[in-house]
Parts: structure tokens; C-alpha cells; sequence
């Protein structure tokens, strides 16, 4: 039952949210916008949540209504008619390279889809936390960037890159809630959901995936927040609740005064939750159970 999930609002009206136009023409006119406005800053536009720098061309690639190699030829054919730096193209290009060698990668190993593919990963203690899980579904974990990730994809069935890093982060290591489970609602909410960069990219966050980054790297949304939305344009517009709170508080609203607050209309605990995990404590959890996964190795070597 839908309406058992807590999400905000139960039956949102997709139709006005959903970004993508299907089919050929559409994918034609996503790459021609990206050509026209994010390819030229390609490396810094993709990790701002709030601006059109990333292609959006995920649900297309997924769908077939676009080649990879049409992608990256436009993209180099871009930079050398001068529209784009090259080297911001072959940065894109990386990003093409990077969800091919997901497919290939889950071809050869099926088993990555429900297994770690560092088997020693299996061994981490995950917590079973319905509340906490419920929580990061509805974006009401206190932290305003990773609630408006969340909403943002309850909304619209998109998410920006950066930040599906920072709520898989979240998930994984400030919740220690089993990669599966943000796999699962990810496939589940995605519009270009792709098992094989789905799979692939959850276990890279969690650590166990090939190449992936190390478990002991947490992201603080904290400092990840006022990093890739220092005006705070993302968060206002998907935790409209917080929009009177000043920049220098928004990424952390509990540490505001209370007159911020009062000024803000921000009751906290009522209008907004208070953040549902310490980082700090939630930091040296995730460290703890890293442990045990030492440990596992130790014993199988």
C-alpha cells in the first residue's frame, strides 16, 4: 500500500514532474541542450545540484533511444569545433566509459546484483531499521541535503549525480543499512534506473564494488551540502520548509539561534525533523563495523 510508505505527497502528479520526453527526438533535444549549455563546464556543472550542468541523457541511453557512441561523438566533435573544451569532453566521455564498464562488469559477474563483489563486504554488520529506512525514503533525516535528494526523486524520478552519492552515503554509513535495501527503492523510483550502474554505483558508495571507494570514506552532508549548494538553491526548492533559514545554518538548520529559527518559521521537530543520527557518532559506527570486515579478511586469508 503506497499510502503505507509515509511519502509526501502520496500520489504526487508525475506527469508535471518527469523531465524526460521519450523516444529518439527527445534524446536528439536532451544532447543538444547539453551540448549547447553544460558540456563547456562540464566538470564543475556536474557536481552542482542546482544547475542544468549534467546531460540528462541517463533515461535515453537506458532506453535505446541513444547510442553511448553518439554521445561521446557529438561530444568530441563539439570540442573540436572550439564549442567546449576538450578536456571537459573527455571528461564527459569518462562518464560514458564509466556505465559501459558497469554492464560489462554485472555480464560477468551476475552475482553482483544481490552479492558484495568483495565478498568480505557481506561480513558488515548491517543494522535492521525500519524507521531509519522509512525516514530516508519520505526525506526526513534532518539533513536538509539528503531530504531534498530524496524528494527531489520522489517528485520528479530523478536525482542529480552528486547528490545520489550523498543519500547512498548516508544510507550505507550514517544508517549502516544494507546497500540492497537503496538498490532496491533506487530501481524502484529511478526513471533511468539500469540495474548494471544501479548495482554498480550502490556498491562503489558501500565499498564493496570494483574500484570502489574506500568504506572509511563518509561524506559529512553537512560539509557536502554547503560545498554543492552554497546558495542553497537545491535544498530550498525540495525542503521548502527551510527556505527563511540563512545560508550559514541551512546545511545544519539545528544549529541555528533559536530567534534564526523563530524568524525562519522553523519549529524544529515539527516543521522539520532534528537530524534522526549524530554524524559524529554515526561516523564512528560505520568505522566499528569497517572493522569487522578487516577482521573477516584476516581470518580468510
Amino acid at each position: 500500500d503506497i499510502d503505507a510508505w509515509g511519502l509526501h505527497p502520496a500520489r504526487p502528479d508525475w506527469s508535471g514532474g518527469f523531465a524526460w520526453t521519450p523516444g529518439e527526438a527527445g534524446a536528439e533535444a536532451a544532447l543538444a541542450a547539453f551540448l549547447n549549455r553544460g558540456l563547456k563546464s562540464y566538470s564543475r556543472g556536474r557536481d552542482i545540484p542546482a544547475e542544468p550542468g549534467t546531460s540528462r541523457l541517463s533515461p535515453h541511453l537506458h532506453f535505446g533511444e541513444i547510442s553511448p557512441w553518439r554521445a561521446v561523438e557529438a561530444a568530441r566533435d563539439s570540442a573540436a569545433a572550439g564549442r567546449a573544451p576538450s578536456a571537459e569532453a573527455e571528461k564527459f566521455v569518462a562518464e560514458i566509459g564509466w556505465r559501459e564498464f558497469s554492464a560489462h562488469l554485472l555480464h560477468a559477474f551476475p552475482q553482483m546484483v544481490d552479492t558484495a563483489f568483495r565478498p568480505e563486504y557481506d561480513a558488515l554488520p548491517w543494522r535492521d531499521d525500519p524507521a531509519g529506512l522509512a525516514a530516508w525514503r519520505c526525506g526526513r533525516t534532518g539533513y536538509p541535503v539528503v531530504d531534498a535528494g530524496m524528494r527531489e526523486l520522489w517528485a520528479t524520478g530523478y536525482m542529480h549525480n552528486r547528490v545520489r552519492m550523498i543519500v547512498a552515503s548516508f544510507l550505507v554509513k550514517h544508517l549502516l543499512i544494507d546497500w540492497r535495501a537503496g538498490e532496491a527503492w533506487f530501481r524502484d523510483t529511478l526513471v533511468d534506473a539500469d540495474l548494471a550502474s544501479n548495482v554498480q554505483n550502490w556498491q562503489w558508495v558501500a565499498g564493496s564494488g570494483a574500484d570502489a571507494a574506500p568504506y572509511f570514506r563518509i561524506f559529512n552532508p553537512i560539509i557536502q551540502g554547503r560545498k554543492f549548494d552554497a546558495d542553497g538553491r537545491y535544498v530550498r526548492r525540495w525542503v521548502p520548509e527551510l527556505r527563511g533559514v540563512p545560508d550559514r545554518w541551512l546545511h545544519a538548520p539545528w544549529t541555528a539561534p533559536p530567534e534564526v529559527l523563530r524568524d525562519a518559521r522553523v519549529r524544529l521537530g515539527a516543521d522539520y525533523p532534528r537530524p534522526i543520527v549524530d554524524h559524529d557518532l554515526a561516523r564512528q559506527r560505520a568505522l566499528d563495523a569497517l572493522a569487522t570486515v578487516v577482521a573477516a579478511r584476516v581470518e580468510g586469508d
